[in-house]
């Protein structure tokens, strides 16, 4: 019989990060009548039909046109409006980078940035699809605000307070079931680490569905007598810096976790952080300079080394270089 870990987070049910936001733009759309929505043929898989069946007057079709839809959505900033774009995370990003960069962060446009669909647990659409370089690329445009949460009401939480932040926000999130297991009456802080665990051998930074894979590891290593200071990074830039060289100077060492590239993404930043203030040994769980394929998502986190057992292995390693 397989032994039941004691995680100090419990969930009972799964639930898809996308349908969070879906259930966060509706009610936010019921709170804020400045607040619109922009989709570009994806509505049912952004979960954005709710808002549109009860606030029509307020949501635009723009179909296949991802480009068109980021400028419609900075112009219509100009006139107080909150809009809040829709689609893939590879059509987010990638293919109207130009626009984003221009038209929104430039000038600082007030447009919300709503991808789905991210990262390996895209699962059977495969490589094209499995956006895995986002997050480096959007923050690297100044103005630009990068979330990541961890589960649905993280991320719905997330989605009702990027609209009280002025400024852009790339805000992403996923398809597959996943355990939710922050609480549903949260406060979402928009740049403030979340300490979930404490711990004193070795700094865990996780974000986006690593999170959920880090409680897991963090209750492997428990047992092996190794303590674990886990702290939720869901928003990776602006990066919650005090915090994270908080708990280094206590555990003197780091390890980071994130379903993105190695090169970009949330290890990155807190290299950076860390080089530049106070450097200690730290070790990277994410994909190493790869594209994904077709899979379940489950199996593809495992083969590309992002799960609870390979956090295992790079919290020994980072604790054996102190």
């Amino acid at each position: 019989m397989e032994k039941t870990l004691d995680t100090k987070y419990t969930y009972t049910e799964k639930k898809d990060t996308r349908s969070g936001f879906g259930d966060g733009f509706l009610e936010l759309g019921r709170k804020n009548k400045n607040v619109v929505g922009l989709c570009a043929d994806l509505i049912g898989s952004l979960k954005m039909g709710a808002f549109q069946k009860e606030f029509p007057e307020r949501f635009f079709q723009v179909g296949i046109s991802e480009a068109n839809m980021m400028g419609l959505a900075a112009g219509m900033t100009i006139g107080g409006k909150i809009p809040f774009t829709g689609t893939f995370a590879n059509f987010s990003t990638g293919r109207v980078y130009d626009q984003i960069r221009q038209s929104i962060a430039y000038s600082e446009k007030n447009v919300k940035i709503c991808a789905s669909h991210a990262g390996l647990t895209l699962g059977e659409d495969g490589a094209t699809h499995q956006i895995l370089e986002d997050v480096g690329m959007m923050k690297m445009l100044p103005n630009m605000t990068v979330i990541n949460p961890c589960d649905y009401n993280q991320t719905k939480a997330a989605t009702m307070a990027i609209a009280d932040h002025e400024g852009p926000v790339y805000l992403r999130f996923g398809r597959p079931s996943w355990p939710i297991f922050t609480p549903s009456d949260q406060k979402f802080e928009i740049g403030k680490a979340w300490k979930m665990i404490e711990g004193k051998d070795v700094s865990l930074f996780a974000t986006g569905h690593l999170v959920w894979e880090a409680v897991v590891a963090e209750a492997m290593l428990r047992e092996e007598g190794i303590s674990v200071e886990l702290i939720n990074i869901h928003t990776i830039k602006p990066l919650d810096t005090e915090a994270v060289l908080a708990s280094v100077a206590k555990t003197g060492c780091a390890v980071t976790a994130e379903e993105h590239q190695l090169n970009g993404g949330l290890g990155d930043s807190i290299a950076q952080t860390l080089i530049r203030n106070n450097p200690a040994p730290q070790e990277f769980v994410g994909v190493d300079d790869s594209f994904g394929e077709s899979g379940k998502p489950v199996d593809l986190l495992e083969k590309y080394g992002l799960n609870a057992e390979n956090i295992v292995k790079a919290v020994k390693k980072a604790i054996s270089r102190k």
